[in-house]
Parts: structure tokens; sequence; C-alpha cells
């Protein structure tokens, strides 16, 4: 996994599909999803740990 698109299509194997038309906020509810699977323990650690990474460096990108 090494974009946010790789990010999008994990969580659509889940059946998660976000788009609000605000990048940010798609960026969180992505976060919360992706945390959903981690604590629902649907996806490993690393995964996990490499897809919040990617969203919160997103997230700093957009912030600026």
């Amino acid at each position: 996994m090494k974009t946010i698109y790789d990010v999008q299509k994990l969580l659509q194997r889940y059946g998660t599909f976000i788009y609000t038309g605000d990048r940010l906020a798609d960026l969180e509810l992505m976060e919360s999803e992706i945390k959903e699977l981690y604590n629902s323990k649907l996806i490993e650690t690393k995964v996990y740990q490499t897809a919040l990474l990617l969203l919160r460096h997103e997230m700093q990108l957009k912030e600026k």
C-alpha cells in the first residue's frame, strides 16, 4: 500500500465507499473506518499502520 487510492481500494473490499466532496473530510472518514477495521481484527497491524501513516501524511499536506 503506497497511495491514498490503495487505502480507498482496501476500504472498498470491505464495502466502504467514501466521497463527500471535501478531501479533508474524506481522509478523516477513511481514518475512522480503518480504525474500525483494525479494532474488529479484519486487517493486520502492518496494514493498519501503513494506512494511518498515508492518511495522516495526506491530511498534513491538505491542511497547508
